[in-house]
């Protein structure tokens, strides 16, 4: 049997996963107070975990659910189409994922909320 080659936190990454942990931008701290110690109907979220090269904001591997914050520059079309193509890839390895622009998360968080809510099939 062909052993899978590992995507979930590479070791390389490490190093920068723990800079973005600790240097979370206001929106993430935000929605992470309502993600984080299974607060939200039990389900577990990881911040700034990571898929292959890429680290996301928030992960819930119960659900296979990526959830991505963003700010001004990915409204820029270079990013957005960067933006574009790695959710394609993350789509294609089985993942979901919600992107919320700042300040919707902040205006808007209890739709946020119900979204997530949604996608993880609670109640």
């Amino acid at each position: 049997m062909k052993r899978r080659k590992p995507i979930h936190d590479l070791p390389h990454l490490r190093d920068h996963r723990k800079s973005l942990r600790k240097n979370l931008t206001p929106a993430e701290a935000f929605l992470w107070n309502e993600l984080k110690t299974k607060k939200f109907y039990g389900l577990k979220f990881r911040r700034q975990h990571s898929i292959k090269n890429y680290i996301v904001d928030f992960y819930c591997a119960e659900h296979q659910l990526i959830i991505e914050l963003d700010g001004n520059y990915h409204d820029e079309p270079i990013q957005f189409e960067k933006d574009e193509l790695r959710d394609k890839d993350l789509g294609n390895m089985g993942f979901t994922v919600l992107r919320y622009e700042n300040q919707y998360v902040y205006s808007e968080l209890e739709h946020v909320l119900d979204d997530i809510k949604k996608h993880c099939g609670v109640e």
